[in-house]
């Protein structure tokens, strides 16, 4: 009969007979006394047929056995296999005087051999140099026997018994080997699982600490133009009405900016599959800067830029230029005070290394890192992603103001 396979699939009936097995193991696991009394009843009426059949006496070297002997001996060899998987080692021991007593007797009843039922579970849940006292147990009650009926005591008890033995031990030691096996690799899958999830985790808060850094990139610097425009615009208000209208002008520009920039950021939190324009838009580059020194100087703060040799930075490493020039920029709105200038020298080296010096002629107080994480202490977690270094504090004497230096190393290869 050929069985269905399915292309990629285990053959179907491998699949119920599985099925079956992980079923029956099931209910075993839940009502084991379920089998346990099925099974002794079983072989106590398996034994019981064989003497009331006469079947022992094709193997007997006594036909003369008192029946009582016969049905003690059929009850003792069985009744006891109700415990088997509990205590294996205590029912071969309550085996072994009925064990002696065929063998001596010359009855051979077949029932001896459910000796070897104990000796599966010992060899399958128990430490195995326990073996070694259990073959004992097994051999040695068929010794009398043996010695008192020679001719067929090979034939009839020592061989059966000791290749009974050999092989039960085997085929216990093989089904329990397997079962750790699965049960190692069980275990490997729980870890996997447990270390997959410990990971789901890290990226989490890794992605959380990222869009912490970047809203406050985005949200402290644009709030610190509007702030600077507004003021502006609140004393020109009076005196010239036409450049209170242009910062006006300029604090909707930012605040649109900024909003693009959220709605960007935030998209990218959806945890639908509908993608929107947002989500694909790059990150800030140095493309930007102009922009971004543009909407500083339409609040005030005078900026001058120099630029040496040719930006060859990738994406990664130009939204790091950009956002460490953004938060100086922004630190010297708030802290420089009026009258204040700025000015950004930027270097660039080969394969991707860059040098950026951002200084001001403030008199303020210098910004502090926060204990979050984000501010200056952002800019250095940003910078250490690749493998650069970040300096800020104060200018030497007798020069005012605060300095800024990031250094990005050239890129290694992989």
């Amino acid at each position: 009969m050929s069985v269905r396979e399915t292309p990629g699939r285990r053959p179907v009936l491998t699949d119920r007979l599985h099925h079956l097995l992980a079923s029956v193991r099931l209910f075993d696991r839940r009502k084991p006394y379920v089998w346990d009394v099925t099974a002794t009843v079983f072989w106590v009426a398996a034994a019981l047929t064989d003497y009331a059949s006469s079947g022992w006496r094709r193997t007997a070297q006594n036909l003369d056995v008192p029946d009582t002997h016969l049905v003690v001996l059929s009850l003792g060899f069985t009744l006891p296999l109700l415990w088997r998987r509990s205590h294996p080692m205590p029912v071969l021991l309550a085996t072994a005087p009925f064990a002696l007593l065929n063998s001596w007797s010359g009855a051979v009843l077949q029932a001896h051999l459910l000796q070897l039922v104990p000796v599966f579970s010992l060899a399958l849940h128990r430490p195995l140099k326990q073996l070694g006292p259990a073959f004992l147990v097994v051999v040695l009650p068929l010794v009398p026997g043996a010695l008192r009926y020679p001719l067929a005591a090979w034939d009839a008890a020592m061989g059966p018994a000791l290749w009974g033995f050999a092989l039960t031990a085997l085929f216990g030691i093989a089904v329990r080997s397997r079962r750790d096996h699965l049960a190692s690799l069980e275990e490997r899958a729980r870890r996997l699982a447990v270390e997959r999830d410990q990971q789901a985790q890290l990226a989490t808060a890794a992605e959380r600490a990222r869009i912490a850094r970047e809203m406050h990139d985005i949200v402290g610097h644009n709030l610190s133009v509007i702030t600077g425009l507004a003021d502006g615009g609140k004393y020109a208000a009076g005196a010239s009405p036409e450049r209170a209208g242009q910062a006006l002008d300029a604090i909707g520009t930012v605040s649109r900016q900024a909003l693009a920039d959220l709605r960007r950021l935030l998209d990218v939190l959806r945890d639908d599959d509908t993608a929107t324009p947002a989500e694909r838009t790059p990150q800030p580059g140095l493309t930007d800067l102009d922009q971004l020194v543009d909407s500083v100087r339409t609040a005030g703060l005078p900026v001058h830029v120099h630029t040496e040799g040719r930006a060859t930075c990738p994406p990664g490493r130009q939204l790091t230029v950009y956002r460490v020039v953004q938060e100086a920029l922004t630190n010297t709105l708030k802290h420089a005070g009026p009258g204040a200038t700025a000015d950004i020298t930027i270097t660039h080296g080969e394969r991707g290394a860059v040098t950026v010096d951002v200084t001001d002629t403030g008199t303020g107080a210098p910004p502090s890192a926060p204990s979050d994480g984000r501010g200056t202490g952002g800019m250095r977690e940003r910078t250490a992603l690749y493998g650069g270094t970040l300096d800020a504090g104060p200018r030497p004497h007798p020069e005012r103001g605060w300095r800024v230096r990031l250094y990005l190393p050239e890129e290694t290869s992989q």
